[in-house]
């Protein structure tokens, strides 16, 4: 690169610069960038002989601003001017604007192609760098369309210098990572490819990184890389420091180009050409004898490039997975960075140890390290490296080590960092049910869990052990007496509670038979903790004891006394109270015989894939439990406890209240089911599972349509249920909403569910889900303190006449929230006509007598009331003609508070709940959308369209819409969002 000469020092810019940097205030900056902004602009007006040097240096000016963060809108032109001329220096600073300051959009790229044009063919290799960096900083389509054609002719030409080379083939790879349809790589392949036996290391490197990029979409077309690769690597690994001394750092030769080699050959398996395979063996070995070697220098830098050499080694190894010598030998070297004193090393050790782990050749030889992980577990300082560690123990265990690798996790548990406590939870209980030899250990590592992890035993666990149970004769009376004694304990978790609960409900005969576990005693010990459970839990137990009643007819009087007891049949919460009532009439009014049918023993489950190892996978992404499911490393292992699931018809779905949101999975099968007559309230909209009903019926829209109703008369719900809606107060009867109020109701604009207000005392969830005009809220009132709540009432507020735009029915809540505990309030939603405000949300209470208020704005805003449309490009600017009146358009040009990320972008505006069109924008970083909006009174029709632009960080957001109110109204609450 030709070197700057004293001229080019722009004594003007060091002065505007020193001047910037002397300013005291945030106020004589601007001044002084305004007073500087004025002379450039007259200068470019003013006088049209400005010389090139004078260019330059006003464009650099402007560069330097722009970078302080001000807005620049002039200069363009004079930036494409200085492309055109003969100096470098001045060439430079015209690419470097562009670069920096063209949208890709801009007018000024039809004249900026053909500068580069230019200078593509002035075959100056300066010129022609600068020309290709710009191409790859700016990296639009229409610079891609222009010269896709013309770089990979470069690339291969046999006069280009190596300079341009490696610029060209970086260019290229940028292009295509934009717009792969754009490469045109057919007739170069062969030629790109035999690039990598250049002269140049520079030329081979860049030409490493776009081979790697193309290979991975057309790998047929590059698979003659490999032997050339393998060579390469070869002369690379086999040449002392002193032979690459331009490109050998810290005495390795080229660590960054044998990495980029090594990476490339994991692109395919192994080569089929024996000699070429041989060569990349011996390749692979010499690189794990330079590891054994002492180092050549004590610099942290030699070390770190030595050992990305080795990590990426191993890596290839692993991917072939077919050398078990070389897979040992790489088991060993891992094993020896295990105790190396850099955190780095031992963390990387261990998760390359975790792979080696799911080989049939290295999973011995990883076992021999056992003891050194189990240790790093107990003693790291480091959580990431703890975790690693967790890992590499559950890859490694099999039916020999199980038992002793499960107890070291349990020990672990106990002092676990509460980050990973959850994850190491489902591995135990993987584990344990995978490799358990007898069940019985099985039931006692799972009560050992919920002992010591309780809070993050998930319901996938407890539900597991409750299905294995059921399926297994010969531990059912064991689990009985295990789960009786764990109940005994004077702090007893609630999960231990639920799998008590139904352990004994369904299998406390088979201990009945002791004095020390008799029928009284089994149930004098559940009900000790009742009184302390959940709703869910309170309501599973509800289910134990009329199952008790079957098992142990002497029980019978004692359980109706509690059924009968008022605390029961007049119970806040609605599902309590409707188990009560419907178990206290069962078990007076059925005979023995329909009792027992009744309440019969839980059939089997049905054999699936167990629910912990798909969560662990969820968790983990889609590699996790790999080393588990690996069939080669333990054929037999598929006989031990097969996965099983409940169905959906035995699975009853507990009161929403149970969760703040109700986001939690379904509980254990409870011991009756709820009567068909109930089913109506029951339904669970917003359930992930498929719904346990016949197959021909109301489509969901219908059937969510037909929830919105009142309930019929004869179901047993309606005869609980309040259909008075609470009464609503007046806005003069409640004070103003909360100063934050508009902050949390833009939170909800795009999504549905989550926590609407918290404070030390009170927690509001919302969960809610709306189709056509109609829409249904629950609201979840948490009381977080341990103080009952007294007269508590929530009301929604219609301000000014919002009343005839939007229609709220609302449910009364319980008066009294009793300390820890929660109630749910249900809102029916219809929306009559368009609306700009939301209704108010009202709370009042007592907190230890004195009273408490807050007004919240309700998140049901009109945008909830969209209908996604798919409509062609044809279609949609058709309809954006036909809204063209001024008022049916809002727009509005905005600085981004948040990263702009594109898939973010997409899901905020999927869930403002327009349709997102695809191909309609010529450009696709733009965003395009419709749907209509719906009410009772009519329908109006919505388009949309965000421009971003990442350099400036800003949005354009244009709306059109039927009704101009609207327009306006969905522009404000979109615009807020970004």
């Amino acid at each position: 690169m030709p070197a700057v000469s004293k001229g080019d020092g722009m004594r003007g810019l060091a002065v505007f610069i020193s001047d910037i940097r002397n300013c005291k205030s945030k106020e004589a900056e601007i001044k002084r960038i305004n007073k500087e902004l004025a002379n450039i602009r007259s200068k470019f007006k003013g006088d049209k002989a400005l010389d090139g040097y004078s260019k330059k240096k006003y464009v650099c000016k402007l560069l330097f601003i722009f970078l302080l963060g001000h807005d620049i809108d002039f200069g363009h032109m004079e930036a494409v001017n200085l492309l055109s001329s003969n100096k470098y220096t001045e060439k430079q600073i015209g690419y470097l604007f562009i670069s920096v300051l063209v949208n890709s959009n801009s007018e000024l790229i039809r004249l900026i192609n053909n500068a580069i044009k230019n200078d593509l063919a002035s075959r100056n290799p300066t010129f022609m760098c600068l020309a290709l960096h710009c191409i790859a900083n700016v990296g639009s389509r229409e610079m891609g369309e222009a010269f896709a054609a013309d770089i990979p002719r470069i690339l291969v030409a046999g006069d280009s210098m190596d300079s341009v080379k490696q610029s060209a083939a970086l260019c290229l790879l940028r292009l295509y990572k934009a717009s792969p349809d754009l490469v045109p790589m057919g007739e170069w392949t062969a030629r790109v490819v035999h690039l990598l036996n250049d002269q140049h290391m520079g030329v081979v490197t860049a030409a490493v990184s776009l081979i790697t990029c193309l290979c991975k979409k057309n790998p047929d077309d590059f698979k003659t890389c490999i032997s050339l690769a393998v060579s390469r690597l070869s002369r690379i690994v086999s040449s002392a420091s002193t032979d690459l001394q331009d490109y050998t750092y810290y005495f390795v030769p080229a660590p960054w180009l044998s990495v980029k080699l090594l990476r490339l050959l994991q692109c395919y398996p192994p080569p089929e050409d024996a000699a070429v395979k041989g060569r990349l063996v011996e390749c692979l070995e010499t690189v794990l004898n330079k590891a054994q070697e002492p180092p050549k220098s004590k610099k942290v830098q030699h070390s770190n490039a030595k050992n990305a050499i080795l990590f990426e080694t191993i890596s290839l190894i692993i991917h072939y997975d077919s050398e078990p010598n070389l897979l040992v030998r790489a088991c060993n070297q891992l094993g020896q960075f295990l105790q190396h004193r850099e955190t780095n090393l031992r963390y990387l050790a261990l998760e390359s140890m975790c792979t080696l782990a799911s080989s049939e050749f290295s999973h011995e030889a990883v076992k021999t390290h056992i003891d050194t992980v189990i240790n790093a577990l107990k003693t790291e300082r480091d959580v990431s490296v703890r975790q690693r560690a967790a890992d590499l123990l559950y890859a490694m265990c099999d039916r020999s080590n199980a038992k002793q690798i499960v107890s070291e996790m349990l020990r672990y548990l106990e002092t676990a960092d509460y980050a990973i406590r959850e994850e190491i939870v489902l591995k135990v209980a993987i584990l344990a049910e995978k490799y358990a030899v007898d069940y019985s250990w099985y039931v006692d590592t799972i009560l050992n869990l919920i002992r010591i992890a309780g809070d993050y035993v998930s319901e996938e666990v407890w539900y597991r052990v409750l299905q294995i149970v059921t399926n297994r004769d010969d531990v059912q009376g064991y689990a009985a007496k295990t789960v009786f004694e764990a109940l005994q304990a004077p702090a007893c978790h609630e999960n231990m509670v639920k799998v008590g609960g139904y352990i004994l409900g369904e299998f406390g005969n088979l201990i009945a038979g002791d004095p020390r576990s008799s029928p009284p005693v089994q149930f004098s010990l559940l009900h000790s903790k009742f009184h302390l459970c959940s709703v869910a839990t309170r309501a599973l137990l509800l289910s134990t004891y009329i199952k008790f009643i079957n098992l142990f007819p002497e029980t019978k009087a004692t359980i109706q006394g509690v059924l009968r007891a008022g605390s029961q049949l007049r119970n806040a919460d609605v599902e309590l109270q409707q188990r009560a009532v419907e178990y206290l009439t069962l078990s007076s009014v059925a005979s023995t015989d329909v009792l027992a049918t009744v309440l019969e023993e839980m059939p089997p489950f049905p054999e699936r894939e167990s629910s912990i190892l798909a969560k662990l996978k969820r968790k983990k992404g889609p590699g996790a439990g790999s080393a588990l499911d690996d069939s080669r490393r333990d054929p037999s292992s598929n006989d031990i406890n097969g996965g099983v699931e409940p169905t959906p018809s035995t699975v009853s779905t507990p009161s929403p209240s149970a969760d703040l949101l109700g986001l939690r999975a379904a509980p254990p099968p409870a011991a009756a089911p709820a009567p068909a007559g109930a089913g109506n309230l029951l339904v669970d909209v917003f359930s992930d599972g498929p719904a346990a009903q016949p197959s021909l019926g109301p489509t969901p829209e219908e059937a969510f349509l037909s929830e919105l109703e009142p309930p019929a008369p004869e179901s047993p719900m309606a005869l609980l249920a309040d259909p008075a809606p609470a009464a609503d107060p007046g806005p003069e009867d409640i004070g103003p909403p909360i100063p934050e109020a508009d902050e949390l109701l833009n939170k909800f604009v795009c999504k549905n569910n989550g926590v609407l207000f918290e404070n030390q005392l009170l927690q509001i969830g919302v969960k809610s889900e709306f189709r056509q005009n109609l829409g249904r809220m629950y609201l979840f009132y948490g009381n977080k303190t341990s103080v009952q709540f007294q007269n508590f009432t929530p009301t929604v507020v219609h301000p000014g006449d919002l009343q005839t735009h939007l229609a709220v029915q609302t449910k009364r809540v319980a008066a009294q929230v009793d300390g820890g505990a929660q109630v749910q309030q249900v809102l029916n939603i219809e929306c009559l006509r368009d609306f700009l405000t939301p209704p108010l949300l009202s709370v009042r209470f007592r907190y230890g007598g004195t009273p408490q208020s807050l007004t919240l704005k309700l998140p049901v805003t009109i945008n909830k009331f969209f209908q996604p449309t798919e409509m062609a490009a044809q279609d949609f600017f058709q309809r954006w003609k036909q809204l063209s009146l001024p008022l049916q358009e809002a727009q509005k040009i905005f600085k981004a508070n948040h990263p702009m990320d594109a898939e973010v972008t997409k899901a905020k505006l999927l869930g403002f709940g327009s349709a997102l069109l695809d191909n309609v924008d010529p450009n696709p970083e733009n965003f395009v959308g419709a749907g209509i909006i719906q009410t009772k009174a009519l329908q109006v029709g919505c388009l949309l369209r965000l421009e971003p632009n990442a350099q400036a960080q800003m949005y354009r957001l244009t709306l059109r819409t039927s009704k101009e109110p609207v327009s306006r109204h969905l522009c404000e609450l979109l615009a807020q969002q970004f």
